[in-house]
């Protein structure tokens, strides 16, 4: 294992509690003490005798009538919590607000935790129209066509929850974002590039955070999985899966070929996606540990970025790509959430010639705190190295 390296089950070591600034949305969430997500915290808690105050969140208290018959529930708010109709009646009685699960979805708009890969493909072997990804994916393309405005409540509390479940993640971590086109095939030069930049970034510690999906943002996931694994694993899972290059025509063999990297290379360091139903057409990748998947890409854009806070690199892309650039350099340039944090743009005749994005770049950031916070490499190699030299600019 290589210093500073993910362990297979946790984030990177090197980035203690506290380190994010205050006030960051990677800093400590308030009042998460306060949040019961499992059935042994809520145990743990019923046993004083008093709820009062706390928040429940997404925990099946179907066997727990007695001690929620006997606790203090006064101002508990239960989230989602499956309970008996005794239970229910008594507690809400006691003072608590109880906003019961809803059926028929096919996710859980109250959820306590991100998503894992596994959970999003379950029932993969049955094609991808079966798996969770997809029927949600359908779900928003239905109810955001006929307007209903439960489904819109429903969306917003789902991404509310997704939101607190990121911030509890990340708390104290020091979080490098990673942005690309999603076009990257398997199999390519640029995507072996972008898994090499995952695997270094992960290596110093940091905690690689993409878009989630497929292309260059896969293969940083990938790399960040390959962290703590032999030097020689990455070059064989990239041989594995240049055999499905693309998500077209098939999700389900794309998918199914990460798995099986995954399978034949167990013990992956973690890394984090954060993917939208926005672009519902663009499967999430498997290589990513933790999932934040939003229904509001607006949303999950900006949340992104502002937990990126140890800096952003920005690998070939198009429209997406460069919307991400100056989404990134706004709070940069006027300082709304603190010092300026690097970015990191890669491939100068891309950037300046194809798509001159840094000409630009460098014009708002003339005579500005953030000149000294973004910077132009040729090649993705030297992006972590540019990275660090930002990054010691700034301390």
């Amino acid at each position: 294992m290589q210093p500073n390296a993910p362990s297979p089950g946790g984030f990177p070591a090197g980035s203690p509690a506290g380190s994010a600034a205050a006030g960051s949305p990677t800093a400590s969430p308030l009042g998460s003490d306060r949040e019961i997500e499992s059935l042994e915290k809520f145990d743990r808690v019923v046993a004083s005798g008093s709820l009062g105050g706390y928040r429940v969140q997404s925990v099946d208290l179907t066997a727990r009538t007695a001690e929620l018959a006997a606790a203090d529930t006064m101002e508990t708010v239960f989230l989602g919590c499956p309970m008996e109709p005794e239970a229910a009646a008594k507690v809400r009685a006691g003072g608590a607000l109880v906003f019961p699960p809803v059926p028929f979805l096919p996710f859980n708009p109250y959820r306590a935790a991100l998503y894992r890969p596994e959970e999003l493909f379950e029932g993969l072997e049955k094609g991808y129209g079966n798996t969770p990804d997809a029927l949600a994916y359908a779900w928003f393309e239905k109810t955001t066509s006929d307007g209903d405005i439960f489904a819109s409540m429903l969306r917003s509390i789902h991404d509310d929850a997704v939101s607190d479940a990121l911030d509890e993640l990340l708390a104290g971590r020091r979080v490098v974002g990673v942005m690309g086109g999603h076009a990257l095939e398997r199999g390519s030069a640029g995507y072996a590039g972008a898994a090499r930049l995952g695997r270094a970034l992960a290596r110093e510690g940091l905690t690689v955070a993409t878009g989630g999906g497929p292309g260059a943002m896969e293969a940083a996931n990938l790399g960040a999985y390959a962290a703590p694994l032999a030097d020689t694993m990455l070059d064989e899972a990239l041989a594995l899966l240049a055999g499905v290059p693309h998500f077209t025509p098939s999700v389900a063999k794309w998918a199914a070929a990460a798995f099986a990297v995954r399978s034949a290379f167990p013990g992956g360091g973690p890394s984090v996606g954060i993917p939208t139903w926005f672009y519902g057409h663009e499967p999430p990748n498997a290589f990513a540990s933790h999932i934040a998947k939003y229904f509001a890409n607006a949303t999950r854009e900006d949340g992104l970025l502002a937990r990126a806070n140890a800096g952003v690199v920005f690998l070939p892309g198009a429209a997406g790509t460069v919307q991400e650039i100056f989404d990134n350099a706004t709070p940069n340039y006027y300082q709304s959430r603190g010092e300026p944090t690097p970015m990191v743009l890669v491939n100068r005749a891309h950037w300046t010639r194809e798509l001159p994005t840094w000409p630009l770049l460098q014009a708002l950031a003339a005579g500005r705190p953030m000149a000294g916070r973004i910077a132009l490499v040729d090649s993705v190699d030297e992006a972590p190295a540019a990275l660090a030299r930002l990054t010691a600019g700034s301390q």
